[in-house]
């Protein structure tokens, strides 16, 4: 693979997984916790408004269980984290090809493109080390044993 084909195939593909995973991340992040937010702000207003409605139980026990499943699912899918994590890395390989494509410390020698290979497979690399170590199922906390 030459430098033109690495830079197009391998460096702007990265970057561009991991922004559109960031933005992915980020969105889902920001729709679920709205949800969460308005869902509980309904509830005390059901609780003034509809106090006397025959099924009002029913809705505000609907309305607590959107927020125990919102809740969980951002606890279990880490769409903060993983924009957080997503983008981090999105930044990190930019700033590697800025620093490359202006020749600056430490791509101001002959062996350039090796460093280049070489520290962007590593932030690669790291992520998804990071990844596979997120993605692990961590024991109950709660088992005895």
């Amino acid at each position: 693979m030459n430098e033109q084909e690495y830079l197009e195939q391998r460096l702007e593909d990265q970057l561009n997984w991991y922004d559109g995973k960031s933005q992915s991340n980020q969105r889902s992040f920001k729709r679920l916790k709205m949800l969460e937010f308005v869902t509980a702000a309904i509830i005390p207003l059901c609780a003034t408004i509809l106090a006397d409605w025959t099924y009002f139980s029913w809705l505000v026990g609907g309305l607590g269980v959107i927020i125990a499943v919102v809740s969980a699912s951002q606890s279990h899918y880490k769409f903060q984290e993983n924009w957080i994590q997503y983008r981090t890395t999105a930044e990190q390989l930019k700033h590697e090809k800025y620093l490359f494509a202006t020749g600056v410390e430490p791509y101001n020698r002959d062996d350039a493109f090796q460093t280049l290979v070489l520290r962007v497979e590593g932030l690669i690399s790291k992520e998804n080390s990071s990844w596979a170590q997120s993605t692990k199922q961590e024991p109950n906390k709660d088992e005895v044993g």
